[in-house]
């Protein structure tokens, strides 16, 4: 079975905002990417998923280095504008700049991140695993900035801010424990 985005359930997936920077020979680039996870710990990896026919993915796997800012809710417009536009036609980050946005320098790597931007973490590609129509790219974090600001998020083909669904509470915990009690097995 294949899926489109607009497809009855392919939307239905709620995703935080990943800008993905890289290094090319066309200069610096960036791209939005929805599929952007944390996936381990220890060592502190992250994945994304990027069709091979992007710019980025070229970059990626050409330097074997990425940047992932994790868009903030005040950047759903540069989320947009970088997913828009293909860096084989643009100057993206050009763009960007004279539009007002801001970009630094990476500590360890050869990358832009995106200022403003909740969390930027800098990756050393360390694995690739082609699945399907896109490209799973594993990065080692070898850099990570304290978290700020609140993460924009991406569900239906809409941005969305976050809002907080609070936990049981110590009563209601309480209770629950109660009844998996009498279904523990011996």
């Amino acid at each position: 079975m294949d899926l489109n985005y607009d497809d009855e359930g392919a939307g239905m997936f709620v995703t935080n905002v990943g800008l993905i920077t890289s290094k090319g020979e066309k200069g610096d680039g960036i791209m939005s990417a929805a599929w952007t996870y944390q996936i381990s710990y220890s060592p502190a990896l992250m994945a994304v998923c990027i069709n091979p026919r992007h710019t980025t993915y070229k970059n990626i796997v050409k330097s074997k280095e990425f940047g992932i800012s994790i868009a903030s809710t005040k950047q759903n417009s540069l989320a947009s504008l970088s997913g828009g536009y293909s860096g084989k036609d643009y100057d993206k980050i050009g763009a960007l700049k004279e539009i007002g946005y801001k970009f630094f320098k990476a500590k360890k790597i050869n990358v832009l991140l995106v200022e403003g931007a909740s969390l930027n973490i800098e990756c050393k590609l360390i694995k690739k695993v082609k699945l399907g129509d896109h490209v799973l790219l594993v990065g080692e974090i070898v850099e990570c900035s304290p978290a700020k600001g609140e993460s924009l998020v991406y569900y239906k083909g809409e941005y969305w801010n976050v809002k907080p669904h609070h936990k049981p509470d110590d009563s209601e915990r309480k209770e629950f424990k109660a009844v998996f009690e009498k279904h523990r097995i011996k």
